[in-house]
């Protein structure tokens, strides 16, 4: 259980507002569970009536007839993404499950829906409304409950059936359903608990049941059980929406899964209601949740990722359902995806912020990956510059738009391969790009400068201690990187441990964080940086940022930091001026990727080999270099990819102790190939 201290730091986040919302949502909670079989008996009422017949709105494209891909007329794009799907399609059937990081996670047969598989704890099945989720003795990891009933594994078997024409995947999942059904009354256990989950959950059905609608595998007691309990989550999500300080993403995914929902089932009684709301607080949250650079005020790409697919599946529906979104809406979501598409370009993601593996759909290879969706947006907008590479289209874009798009495709925009890559900046958001060399090519290189917040809102809940850090890309591989996120409720020190200032590449005073985590997903006094020069250059540039994180302390200390990229010169200078009064200690911390190995050691001078690139660091006499490699005490040296998964890596630690002020100089210098650099 949190303690008192937590929620009384917790309610002084809160507007008096929100705070008298919190005490009537409590209320709700005592009185719910008596109204509960009322409540059941009315939405049967209201679902009885509704055949499958009278639901208009279809999402499958024309083009994806039954067995459309398991044909000698498909293409050989079509025909891998079919056998693709059918290997998948069985590895789910033999109840082998990707959940986190475990790959063949088995979740039961049946499946209990109501178990942390992983740990082997099973979660309360009392009124939802009083489940403490956070608690692990209670829920075990209550993501690894929560994942597996988002049901993103009934669309995989859904498109297998559509692209083989095999009913056994249709078959498969009627039958999960009638499991799910049975296992998960209403309103009770862990996936009655959180609106977020049910409005996934609620996408992922609709387009399981649009897929597999000419199978003929839901008879008439399923679809009204499939109806009411429809009718159900949209009830329970539009009176529980995220608000005040917990307005993030959890609202937007929530108005969604409403939106989705009660246009599909437009015939449901409340949907015409539900459809109005949702969709003024999707064209509401586009704006207040994100700059107008296109980032996302949560300072976490990965969930910038998550509501990227909200937005776009919502508007898929409204303009097939012929209620577009206005304009504004769109060219918000145009900027939100340019935003992605310009971080990426120049190799992998950095990962700011908080990562939970989060999406909505699982129409791709690789549903972790936004490049479909990018490819996705491309095709919709018309516009060529959100085109993740030059290859073939991707499958997610024929699943929602139709297999007819992979003719437009490619002439969308000239090729992307080779093109120059230029320095961007993105002052709203506070992230800025020195770059060099051309795309895909061993000159290219990428600095991300984190310039910006700490996160949005009152909590900044799924922000990171990160002011002034930045990673570094070479030739399209990693080489400095963002440590990433790791847990969320299972092990606190590592939580901890990846959201604070030593965990990111930037320099620590006097052993603390430049913000003060209150929580797991609260901050207190927290640190302010802006940006104080960006001079871009065809080759990279310089940028200056500054923050007041440490001015706190008994003797206030200013950090401001200049990058300055010489992309001819294949050199990156980061100088870093600490100005205060009194003594104070410093560490500066570099995290390499995990790819990375240490090739030589001699002075202030480090050697390091990032595949067939080499990469010297040499760092100011002043500091005494510690490294790290996988290391428990203290903790440093790891990078997590992915929800749970972790591996060792190398962090570079500079310390010393000094008085006034402190000027270091750090030169990071690199060279394709075997030669090191300077050679």
């Amino acid at each position: 259980m949190q303690s008192l201290a937590w929620y009384a730091r917790r309610l002084r986040a809160m507007t008096p507002a929100e705070a008298a919302g919190r005490v009537r949502a409590t209320l709700r909670d005592v009185v719910d569970p008596a109204l509960r079989p009322l409540r059941v008996r009315r939405a049967h009422r209201r679902a009885r009536q509704l055949t499958d017949e009278e639901t208009e709105t279809r999402l499958v494209p024309a083009e994806l007839p039954v067995g459309c891909w398991g044909n000698g007329s498909a293409t050989a794009a079509e025909q891998a993404w079919a056998r693709g799907l059918a290997a998948r399609a069985q590895r789910l059937a033999d109840g082998r499950h990707r959940v986190f990081d475990v790959d063949d996670l088995w979740l039961g047969d049946p499946i209990d829906w109501n178990r942390d598989a992983k740990h082997g704890v099973a979660a309360p099945r009392q009124y939802a409304g009083f489940i403490d989720y956070r608690d692990f003795r209670v829920t075990g990891d209550a993501k690894f409950v929560w994942e597996p009933n988002r049901h993103h594994h009934l669309v995989v078997l859904a498109r297998a059936y559509r692209a083989t024409g095999d009913v056994a995947h249709a078959r498969a999942v009627a039958a999960q359903w009638r499991q799910w059904l049975d296992q998960c009354p209403f309103g009770r256990g862990m996936n009655w608990r959180s609106p977020l989950e049910l409005a996934v959950r609620l996408i992922n059905w609709v387009w399981a049941l649009d897929l597999v609608r000419t199978a003929r595998v839901v008879d008439a007691t399923l679809h009204e059980r499939l109806m009411s309990a429809a009718y159900l989550h949209l009830w329970e999500i539009s009176r529980k929406y995220s608000g005040g300080s917990s307005a993030n993403n959890h609202r937007i995914g929530e108005a969604a899964g409403v939106y989705i929902g009660s246009t599909y089932f437009a015939e449901l009684d409340d949907a015409a209601r539900w459809r109005a709301a949702s969709r003024r607080i999707l064209c509401a949250e586009i704006e207040a949740q994100t700059y107008p650079d296109g980032g996302s005020r949560e300072q976490a790409l990965g969930y910038q990722f998550f509501v990227l697919q909200f937005f776009l599946l919502a508007g898929i529906l409204a303009r097939r359902s012929r209620d577009d979104f206005p304009p504004a809406y769109w060219e918000r979501l145009r900027r939100l995806c340019a935003f992605v598409a310009a971080l990426g370009e120049g190799g992998p993601y950095p990962l700011f912020g908080d990562c939970d593996d989060g999406y909505v759909l699982d129409v791709d290879t690789e549903p972790h990956d936004v490049r479909p969706w990018l490819a996705t947006a491309a095709i919709l907008l018309d516009d060529g510059s959100l085109k993740p590479g030059d290859g073939p289209m991707p499958e997610a874009p024929a699943w929602l738009l139709g297999p007819s798009s992979a003719a437009r495709y490619p002439a969308l925009a000239a090729p992307r391969s080779g093109r120059v890559l230029e320095s961007r900046a993105f002052p709203e958001s506070g992230y800025y790009l020195l770059q060099g060399g051309r795309v895909d090519r061993p000159d290219a290189v990428s600095v991300v400068f984190d310039c910006g917040p700490l996160g949005m809102g009152a909590l900044a809940a799924h922000g990171h201690a990160d002011a002034l850090s930045f990673t570094l890309r070479v030739g399209g591989a990693d080489v400095l990187v963002d440590p990433g996120t790791y847990d969320y409720f299972t092990y606190p020190a590592w939580r901890n441990y990846f959201r604070s200032t030593r965990a990111h590449n930037t320099v620590v005073v006097d052993e603390v964080d430049q913000s003060v985590m209150l929580g797991p997903f609260l901050w207190g006094e927290r640190a302010q940086a802006h940006c104080r020069e960006w001079t871009p250059t065809a080759n990279g540039g310089r940028v200056v940022g500054e923050h007041d994180g440490y001015r706190r302390l008994a003797d206030p200390v200013l950090h401001r930091r200049a990058l300055e990229l010489d992309g001819e010169r294949r050199e990156l200078r980061v100088t870093d001026e600490l100005i205060g009064r009194g003594r104070h200690g410093a560490a500066a911390y570099f995290h390499l990727a995990e790819s990375a190995r240490l090739v030589e050691q001699s002075d202030q001078r480090l050697l390091i080999e990032v595949g067939a690139t080499r990469v010297e660091l040499v760092f100011d006499r002043r500091l005494d270099l510690d490294v790290l490699h996988g290391s428990e005490q203290p903790l440093g040296g790891w990078v997590s990819r992915g929800y749970h998964r972790k591996c060792a890596s190398l962090t570079i630690v500079g310390r010393c102790a000094y008085e006034g002020r402190l000027d270091l100089v750090t030169r990071i210098r690199w060279e394709p190939g075997c030669a090191a650099p300077g050679a």
